[in-house]
């Protein structure tokens, strides 16, 4: 039996009255909830690319807004998305066209939960394979917050094609092929703004509109 065929009852539920046996997951969902807005800094300059990963790999705060499509086989969707960093934890709200709702899916590394459009939270051993089983599509999870930066996952062996300005352009990491086909100015620096993954029958877009570094 394959990894990606094994039963979805390895992904855990974890009931809502069982979050206060959970603190860890208790202060990560209020880490992350009504926050209030706060006021984006520029980026420093970074003339070329060991300065570029440097700086952005170096930055622990960070916020971006857009639109996400995945597709996979018959199974996908098109919706909104919102995506924080701090420091090691992270939050990803995908809010879809009416019938599919809004999911969260947030960690800090070492774990990562599912909160789906009924409330329920689920934890994922495996999380690029237990999106899978969930929904019939995946995303990827570990790296994406670094190729929105226009930077390679520093865990994991990459190869890397630049574009004329000597910026990130086509990647291919783990079992993912990246490709970042327009960047745009954003706190002073130009950032990534379209983004495409595709991994097997996966693919995800990204349109990212506005950036906020802390």
């Amino acid at each position: 039996m394959s990894e990606c065929s094994r039963k979805s009852s390895d992904v855990r539920r974890i009931r809502p009255d069982s979050l206060a046996r959970h603190p860890t997951l208790v202060l990560l969902v209020v880490a992350f909830s009504g926050c209030a807005t706060q006021q984006g800094v520029g980026l420093p300059d970074m003339p070329d690319w060991d300065s570029r990963t440097q700086v952005l790999g170096d930055i622990d705060g960070w916020e971006f807004k857009g639109r996400i499509g995945v597709s996979a086989g018959e199974e996908g969707f098109n919706g909104k998305l919102r995506y924080t960093q701090d420091d090691d934890q992270f939050r990803a709200t995908v809010s879809g066209p009416l019938g599919f709702g809004t999911i969260r899916i947030e960690g800090d590394g070492r774990q990562v939960t599912v909160t789906d459009n009924d409330g329920e939270l689920w934890q994922l051993p495996d999380p690029e394979i237990d999106l899978q089983i969930m929904y019939g599509w995946t995303i990827p999870v570990a790296s994406l917050r670094y190729w929105a930066l226009g930077i390679p996952n520093p865990d994991e062996l990459a190869f890397t094609e630049f574009n004329e300005a000597g910026q990130l352009e086509s990647l291919e990491q783990g079992n993912w092929h990246v490709r970042i086909t327009k960047y745009r100015d954003s706190a002073g620096q130009p950032m990534p703004r379209t983004l495409t993954a595709v991994s097997g029958d996966n693919k995800v877009k990204l349109v990212i509109d506005n950036w906020t570094f802390r």
